[in-house]
């Protein structure tokens, strides 16, 4: 049950982004998580940080000072946590994949659709979003946390956060099992399974786009998920 409340900011915040609408939602691990309504759908404004199923089973964990080998060859549905877990953890796509649920009662994974809608929403046209790679110039700072708290001293990204996602560096772990934790990256599964993996998406401080790809199901990236 999401209990929305109306958010008004303050003047200067106002001339920059809409009056935007948050509530909570709560997964089956107890964790809260704050929502926000971007265009006609309810968005978690935070990642996911379940270390269980819906059921209660339990994800494998994977630490960084694991065997990165381990990580490129298990099957099993698992997470990893970077930044000490505090910007969401990282799962691999056998999460996704798995029959069981991990997203709160009444919501999903954020599919790729979802995500298509999000960025339209914010002004990308709908045939840009269909396209691969980089697309929407300038919509990475519409879900980026104000001022890019949260991120890498020095990134040149300069978020508004306009939408209210608040997007925040969640780093990867790649197929191989390495990371990236330089905080200057943010990265999200979409459950759109395709015959390369799955589509995600990524924005880098560096850029002022959103990135859209399909990668393989042994990548660890943060998960978003939006009311059913």
């Amino acid at each position: 049950m999401i209990a929305a409340t109306l958010f008004v900011g303050c003047k200067k915040d106002e001339e920059t982004k809409p009056e935007l609408e948050y509530g909570t939602v709560q997964d089956a691990q107890g964790n809260t998580y704050k929502t926000v309504k971007v265009g006609e759908d309810w968005w978690m404004a935070e990642n996911l940080r379940s270390t269980q199923f819906n059921d209660n089973t339990p994800l494998l964990y994977v630490s960084t000072a694991d065997s990165n080998s381990f990580w490129a060859a298990t099957s099993e549905p698992c997470f990893t946590a970077l930044y000490g877990g505090g910007n969401g953890m990282l799962y691999n796509g056998f999460v996704l994949a798995s029959e069981k649920q991990i997203a709160p009662a009444g919501w999903h994974i954020a599919t790729d659709a979802d995500w298509k809608k999000l960025e339209i929403s914010l002004g990308m046209s709908s045939g840009e979003a269909n396209q691969t790679g980089w697309r929407g110039e300038g919509l990475a700072q519409e879900i980026t946390s104000l001022y890019s708290v949260g991120w890498a001293e020095g990134v040149p990204l300069f978020g508004n956060n306009a939408s209210g996602f608040n997007a925040r560096p969640t780093g990867c772990r790649i197929s191989d099992g390495r990371t990236n934790i330089f905080g200057n990256a943010a990265f999200w599964w979409a459950s759109k399974p395709t015959t390369d993996g799955f589509y995600y998406r990524y924005i880098d401080a560096n850029f002022q786009s959103i990135f859209r790809q399909a990668e393989n199901i042994h990548y660890g990236m943060a998960i978003r998920c939006v009311k059913d």
